[in-house]
């Protein structure tokens, strides 16, 4: 009987140093994602309005950022 819940402890020990382990794991990780959403994204200028916008939402074309397909539009009849 002794010798089972010597097991028995050994088993629960195991268990409780792998959990924290797990759980030291998932804490970093949660430490070094933090920074990256701190970051910020380039802004880029629309060109016809002067608007200053993200680049992930802007409108590209030939070189040059837009903030809405009305003002790239507007921009290439412009120049023609």
């Amino acid at each position: 009987m002794g010798r089972i819940l010597f097991f028995a402890l050994i088993a629960l020990l195991f268990f409780w140093v792998i959990r924290s382990y797990r759980r030291a794991l998932k804490k970093r990780e949660e430490m070094h994602k933090q920074p990256q959403s701190l970051e910020g994204e380039d802004m880029v200028r629309c060109i016809y309005c002067g608007v200053h916008l993200p680049r992930s939402e802007s409108i590209a074309s030939e070189g040059n950022f837009f903030c809405s397909d009305e003002h790239r539009r507007l921009h290439l009849q412009s120049e023609s």
